[in-house]
């Protein structure tokens, strides 16, 4: 839709684009026109809204009744200036966990949507100003108490992924000393193999003075025994 064709819509700060057979919402177009804080685009064609929708902060006061919208965006809650909220006649089952974000909104009507039993009991009927009022606070109120809840689980999950995790690596690390302690034994064993075997080794072979020692006296028995020059052995003092 073109931008020109927005601004011929706005009406100080209303932009009304209902019953325009809408099958998307202009996203764009709308963020261009940040004077635009009241928007209606309730009786289109919307299924789903898109996530760049959760960037138009500038929104107070948004109607989507009326739709076939089946559920909205996570970070719905990024729209933090919103007050006003029509969701009346829509598909939706459940909320973004995001939606407990919107701390200033203070009316919301979610009739006529096939909600959870939770969201069933604290959004109420809104009739009237009044009940729109009360279903704005509680269905925060319960949304808050949602959220703390998810984040209670997604620490207990997370402590129990890091606790598995400690396991594993505790287990790692006790293989990997058991077989460092094996290699060590292993090596060590192989040393005292080889000491043994150059002991035994060297019991078995004489010693280089124990070999001379027997030459110089095998020469002394020899000479010893040698008749000299008259046919008598030589006497030894």
């Amino acid at each position: 839709m073109p931008k020109d064709n927005l601004k011929d819509k706005l009406d100080g700060n209303e932009l009304d684009l209902s019953l325009n057979n809408l099958e998307a919402v202009p996203v764009k177009e709308l963020a261009a026109i940040p004077k635009a804080t009241h928007l209606d685009v309730s009786c289109n064609l919307l299924i789903t809204l898109p996530d760049n929708f959760c960037n138009l902060t500038h929104l107070v006061k948004v109607d989507l009744s009326k739709n076939k919208l089946t559920q909205l965006p996570a970070e719905f809650g990024k729209l933090e200036n919103l007050q006003h909220l029509d969701l009346l006649g829509n598909q939706l089952t459940t909320l973004p966990e995001s939606f407990s974000l919107l701390r200033k909104l203070k009316w919301l009507d979610l009739k006529d949507n096939p909600l959870v039993d939770g969201l069933k009991k604290n959004a109420g009927d809104c009739l009237d100003e009044k009940q729109c009022r009360a279903c704005a606070q509680r269905i925060l109120l319960y949304m808050k108490e949602l959220s703390a809840e998810f984040e209670r689980k997604r620490q207990k999950k997370l402590k129990e992924k890091r606790d598995k995790e400690a396991k594993l690596q505790a287990k790692e690390d006790q293989e990997t000393k058991r077989k460092q302690a094996e290699k060590k034994a292993e090596k060590d064993r192989k040393k005292q193999e080889e000491k043994l075997r150059r002991s035994q080794q060297r019991e078995e072979e004489p010693s280089t003075g124990e070999e001379q020692g027997q030459g110089d006296a095998a020469k002394t028995e020899k000479k010893a025994t040698k008749k000299d020059k008259t046919g008598r052995f030589p006497i030894s003092l």
